[in-house]
């Protein structure tokens, strides 16, 4: 009769064990999945609340007047004291009652974000994401 201690796992455990972690692994996945692009939308959120402080401190130190140009550029940067963060693209427009901007990211193709300011009751024609003034918004 042998009469051995025997060591380790059997295949069986062995199997149960790595069918958890699959079954663990494939719930897991998905949750984080969108989270890159979760990033890159607070990313744009963030540049547009950004913009919108320095547009009132650059409208409070021009009687009243916003910035507006076709890209946030090393002159707005200068005249607003405004960087968007990298890879973010902001297009800012001005229109009789205030203005409005529109952020897009390198990285997140096909998302878009935008806010408006409006001195008004009327929203701006350009925008179709943003419900309300001061209130970024993303698709």
């Amino acid at each position: 009769m042998q009469n051995r201690k025997r060591k380790g796992f059997t295949l069986i455990e062995l199997l149960i064990v790595v069918v958890i972690i699959g079954i663990l692994a494939a719930i897991a996945i998905p949750k984080f999945a969108n989270t890159k692009g979760k990033a890159y939308m607070a990313t744009m959120k963030g540049d547009l609340r950004n913009l919108a402080t320095a547009q009132e401190g650059y409208a409070a130190d021009n009687a009243g007047a916003y910035f507006a140009g076709t890209s946030i550029g090393p002159a707005a940067i200068a005249a607003t004291g405004y960087a968007p963060s990298t890879g973010v693209t902001v297009t800012v427009t001005q229109d009789p009652n205030g203005w409005q901007a529109d952020a897009t990211h390198a990285a997140a193709p096909g998302k878009d974000c935008e806010i408006f300011i409006q001195n008004g009751t009327a929203q701006p024609a350009g925008v179709t994401i943003a419900q309300a003034s001061g209130e970024p918004k993303c698709n």
